[in-house]
């Protein structure tokens, strides 16, 4: 379940990123990211590039592929990832969907639940250690 966790945060957040860089053409305004034009532009007068920016690379996408990709490391690992991961992510969610009901937060809520449930589940088995005597 963890695994499944893991695979499904990286894929939410790639999936955002890249369909903002293509098929959203936030690519486009490359030019300007790295030419220095949003250097001194303000939130509360967004160009289109700097739009295009938050919507793709400063959006959530590239940091939920890391956190999926600690998920899928810590279980290659035998290490449990630790609750509070789901239950961020599971809360983040769930006021997504309040917000914007038409994004795909059903699948962020699913990775929630599978990595809530896989972590109870392997903290649950008895560990091999706890049965040695000293």
């Amino acid at each position: 379940m963890i695994k499944w966790a893991g695979r499904l945060l990286v894929f939410l957040g790639a999936a955002h990123t890249l369909l903002a860089l293509t098929l959203e053409g936030a690519a486009r305004h490359a030019g300007e990211w790295f030419s220095g034009a949003l250097w001194h532009e303000g939130f509360s007068d967004m160009s289109p590039a700097n739009s295009a920016l938050w919507l793709s690379l400063e959006s959530f996408g590239p940091p939920l592929i890391v956190v999926g990709l600690i998920v899928l490391w810590l279980d290659r690992r035998g290490i449990t990832p630790p609750p509070f991961i789901a239950w961020a992510l599971g809360i983040w969610s769930l006021v997504d969907a309040v917000i914007l009901i038409t994004t795909p937060w059903p699948l962020g809520l699913l990775a929630c639940i599978l990595l809530w449930a896989g972590g109870r589940r392997a903290n649950a088995a008895p560990h091999a250690d706890a049965t040695r005597t000293p």
